[in-house]
C-alpha cells in the first residue's frame, strides 16, 4: 500500500470536495515507499524524528504539519495531513461517531459554514446534566470548564465547534438545554444566561486527541494489516 491509497480513502471519508482547494488536505510530503507502519500525531514535536526512526514508521499523518522539518525525517518518509476536514468530522462538529458514544437519538444537523454543518443536535433521553457531564468527562478524559444552569432532565444536546451569541440562541430555539463545545466564549455569555443554557467546554486539545484515536480506529477497520503508531 502507498500514500495515495490512504489519501484516496481519506478524501472520500472527509468529503474534501466540500472545501476550498487550499483547505482540502491530502499528501503533504510525497513518497513512493510501501506503507506497513503509519504514525499518527497532531503536530511535530522535538522527539518526532527519533520516534519515526525508532518505530520504523513508513509514513506520517499530521493534523498540523506546518512546523515539520522535513530535512530531519528519515529518507522517503511520506506525510499526509488534514486540518479543517479532520476538525469538522472528528472533533466537535457533525460527528456521527461521537453521537454514537454520547447515545444520541434523532440526530439533526446544526449550524452552517460555507454549506457545511458545524454541529449537531441529539436527544439524550432520561439523562440529567450530571449524567451528560460525566459521560463527556469519560469520553474526553477531562474537561476545561462547565456552566450548569439546571439539573433538570436534559431535553436536547448540541455539539458545536463554535460558540457565539447567535448559535447559543439558535440552539435554545431548537429545544437544546446543554451545549457542548471546545471553549467557553465571552461574546456568548449573555445568551447563555438569557437561555439558561448549561455548557460543557471540553478543550480543543482533548477533542483533537479523541479525533486522532478515532481516525486510527477507522484506518484499522479499513486495513486490518496496517500497523498504527500513535
Amino acid at each position: 500500500m502507498h500514500l495515495d491509497t490512504i489519501t484516496k480513502f481519506l478524501n472520500t471519508f472527509f468529503q474534501v470536495e466540500r472545501y476550498n482547494e487550499d483547505e482540502q488536505g491530502g499528501i503533504y510530503l510525497p513518497s513512493t515507499r510501501s506503507i506497513k507502519r503509519l504514525g499518527l500525531a497532531l503536530e511535530p514535536w522535538d522527539g518526532l524524528y527519533n520516534w519515526v526512526a525508532n518505530q520504523h514508521i513508513d509514513a506520517l499523518f499530521l493534523h498540523r504539519p506546518w512546523k515539520l522539518d522535513v530535512e530531519q525525517l528519515p529518507p522517503d518518509i511520506g506525510v499526509i495531513s488534514y486540518h479543517l476536514p479532520f476538525d469538522e468530522s472528528l472533533t466537535l462538529g457533525f460527528n456521527t461517531r461521537l453521537a454514537d458514544v454520547l447515545s444520541f437519538s434523532n440526530l439533526e444537523v446544526f449550524g452552517e459554514k460555507q454549506n457545511r454543518p458545524i454541529g449537531m443536535i441529539g436527544q439524550a433521553p432520561n439523562q440529567t446534566f450530571t449524567d451528560i457531564f460525566n459521560c463527556v468527562k469519560e469520553i474526553f478524559n477531562g474537561y476545561e470548564q462547565i456552566r450548569a444552569a439546571s439539573e433538570n432532565e436534559v431535553k436536547k444536546v448540541a455539539v458545536v465547534g463554535a460558540m457565539t451569541d447567535l448559535l447559543v440562541r439558535e440552539a435554545a430555539s431548537h429545544g437544546v438545554n446543554v451545549y457542548i463545545t471546545g471553549q467557553l466564549r465571552q461574546p456568548a455569555a449573555q445568551a447563555v444566561i438569557d437561555t439558561q443554557m448549561s455548557v460543557i467546554a471540553v478543550g480543543h486539545y482533548r477533542c483533537e486527541i479523541w479525533g486522532l484515536h478515532t481516525l486510527a480506529s477507522i484506518l484499522q477497520q479499513r486495513w486490518s494489516k496496517l500497523y498504527l503508531v500513535h
